[in-house]
């Protein structure tokens, strides 16, 4: 059985997509980034940003970060790759996933610096 998460983004409809999607005890978690715009030039902030918006998401279908087994961090500059990597670090400091940071050239919105993906397995921990 599949069960869509959705966050309300404009571009979920139109672009065919869900925040997340868990089928059993897996859950893949869509590309997340600042929505808001709230925080300009600053990739720590946005990474922050992003990672709440997984954290409620994964909260959403019964996961949390621990079940977090793979990340995938995308940044528009790799001046913005130690930040983003430190903010990481600080989340998942305990967990330690398999983790790719890849610098692209932007993102679908230029003020956007980072955009972060998330792949969860359920562990009999957070049952």
């Amino acid at each position: 059985m599949r069960r869509r998460v959705s966050s309300g983004s404009p571009w979920e409809g139109p672009y065919g997509y869900s925040r997340a999607v868990v089928i059993g005890d897996t859950c893949w978690v869509a590309g997340t980034t600042d929505p808001g715009g709230d925080h300009p030039d600053d990739p720590a902030a946005q990474a922050r940003a992003a990672l709440g918006i997984i954290e409620r998401s994964l909260a959403e279908v019964g996961f949390s970060l621990a079940d977090v087994v793979r990340s995938r961090m995308y940044v528009t500059d790799a001046a913005h790759a130690a930040a983003v990597a430190e903010v990481h670090g600080e989340v998942f400091r305990d967990v330690r996933p398999a983790a790719t940071l890849v610098v692209v050239a932007a993102l679908i919105e230029p003020g956007l610096l980072v955009e972060i993906e998330v792949d969860a397995v359920r562990s009999q921990v957070s049952r």
